[in-house]
């Protein structure tokens, strides 16, 4: 075998794997892995009940005081909480050992990417839920809140469960959606996605970005340019991300 031949394979198969793993060792693996992620989960749930008040409390900042209305409601609610903040202190090793689980089916080069990807897809989710939070969720409490307050029938009252689970649904989408130019780098990599079809989307995007600004936040015009331009300016790194350095 010639020196070329030698690179390429060796590029092809990784140094940990041989090639050779059986089904029933990659499911060995996927299991141990699946493990050390739920433990990495509930070591996170045992460092958030440490801070379970200070989570609580920042969580209910934009309405304040709430009530709950069953017996175990509370309790419940509080267990969410903190698996909810475990989960996300866990995530960078759920990360980690996805990446370990799919790294011997990857050449060196996909691996170096992957790298890259894994760490700035975790700090992207966390900007997300960051971003959502502290600028749009009070703003859209407000809006929604204000529908009871020209009622003199109606009167605000939030019980605790029904306030979280709002919220965990409020942030998720925008955790994901921080995600864009990771995925579209990913599918223009996969040459599904091509800088041409993402310049023709463009009109869309933009314009579905403005349609969620207003459905989420209240008529003020600053708010809802304030929800659309982080979501454009996202489609436009994986846009000129796909065109000038993957060259798609």
């Amino acid at each position: 075998m010639t020196e070329p031949e030698k690179k390429s394979a060796q590029d092809e198969v990784p140094a940990d794997d041989d090639g050779t793993m059986s089904l029933t060792a990659h499911l060995e693996e996927l299991r141990s892995r699946i493990i050390k992620s739920l433990l990495a989960i509930a070591f996170g749930s045992c460092v958030a009940y440490i801070f379970l008040d200070e989570i609580t409390h920042l969580l209910t900042l934009p309405v304040g005081k709430l009530y709950y209305m069953k017996p175990g409601e509370a309790f419940f609610t509080y267990l969410k909480i903190d698996v909810a903040a475990g989960f996300l202190i866990a995530l960078p090793i759920i990360f980690y050992h996805a990446w370990r689980f799919f790294l011997p089916a990857m050449t060196r080069n996909e691996r170096a990417v992957l790298g890259i990807l894994v760490p700035a897809s975790v700090a992207l989710f966390f900007t997300g839920l960051a971003f959502s939070f502290f600028l749009i969720l009070p703003t859209a409490l407000k809006f929604f809140m204000g529908f009871g307050e020209e009622s003199e029938n109606l009167q605000t009252l939030f019980s605790f469960g029904s306030y979280f689970e709002f919220v965990i649904l409020f942030l998720l989408p925008f955790g994901f959606v921080f995600e864009l130019p990771l995925i579209i780098i990913v599918l223009g990599k996969l040459g599904i996605l091509t800088s041409e079809k993402l310049g023709k989307y463009r009109r869309y995007v933009f314009f579905f970005s403005f349609v969620v600004g207003a459905l989420v936040t209240s008529p003020d015009v600053i708010t809802q340019v304030a929800v659309a331009i982080p979501v454009i300016l996202l489609y436009e790194v994986g846009y000129l991300v796909v065109k000038y350095i993957l060259r798609r």
